[in-house]
């Protein structure tokens, strides 16, 4: 496993220099890269930086929108799930497991939307499922800074854990669950999610307390998975 995984456009980086400036190694710099604040934080967080040629650059890495930056940084630092039940600092945290998502674009998305609201985590099973990559990092625009991540072997056997911690197993249904609108969601809580195509493993679904479904007044088609979960986020934050 490389040691190292690569931050890429001005959000990313300058939300990383702010919330843990030590995990970067280095940043490049394109010959033309002009952000006075971003160089400004770099130089107080003494944190080693280079300019390079367009050819070298794309080198370091190839993406769409790197902005004329990108930052060396250590590997991603997931939560250890005991930790996320047990912890006093994550007693009012709502946990979001997410089933079968594998779309980077999504995990970044929803990453951005918990961090944004507060007091979430996320967990993602260690199979069938996407990490949290450079990609995942670039879409969640620092968010990755702020929310706690974890990875479980079994979904199953962790919402089981959950339970016995004392929280509640919400998930998602296309149809025929309680309308999020009128659902009296109990806390602690833990929410599942699963993708578009797929849903929600039969396994998985067995452990849920509750079945919610987004209401849809227009056209009946059916919500990305990140839009769903900002939908339930939010409203999960509106009523704490």
């Amino acid at each position: 496993m490389k040691s190292s995984m690569y931050l890429y456009g001005k959000n990313s980086v300058s939300e990383r220099i702010n919330a843990n400036p030590k995990s970067i190694k280095q940043i490049f710099l394109t010959a033309n890269f002009a952000s006075p604040h971003i160089i400004e934080l770099m130089g107080a967080s003494n944190i080693p930086s280079k300019r390079v040629t367009e050819k070298e650059f794309q080198k370091i890495k190839r993406a769409d929108r790197a902005q004329g930056i990108i930052a060396e940084v250590t590997r991603f630092n997931y939560t250890p799930y005991d930790e996320l039940l047990n912890n006093e600092k994550y007693t009012d945290f709502t946990i979001i497991f997410l089933d079968n998502i594998s779309d980077p674009h999504n995990l970044g998305s929803i990453i951005r939307t918990t961090a944004c609201l507060g007091k979430f985590a996320v967990v993602l099973p260690r199979h069938s499922s996407c990490e949290v990559n450079d990609t995942v990092m670039h879409v969640a625009s620092g968010g990755e800074n702020f929310t706690p991540v974890s990875v479980v072997n079994n979904t199953s056997t962790a919402l089981i854990k959950a339970k016995k911690s004392g929280r509640w197993i919400v998930g998602t249904a296309a149809k025929g669950g309680e309308s999020i609108e009128e659902a009296d969601l109990p806390f602690p809580l833990c929410v599942v999610l699963g993708s578009e195509g797929k849903g929600i493993r039969p396994g998985v679904r067995k452990q849920l307390d509750m079945n919610l479904t987004l209401p849809m007044k227009g056209a009946k088609l059916s919500f990305n998975v990140a839009i769903s979960c900002a939908m339930i986020c939010y409203e999960i934050s509106r009523r704490k």
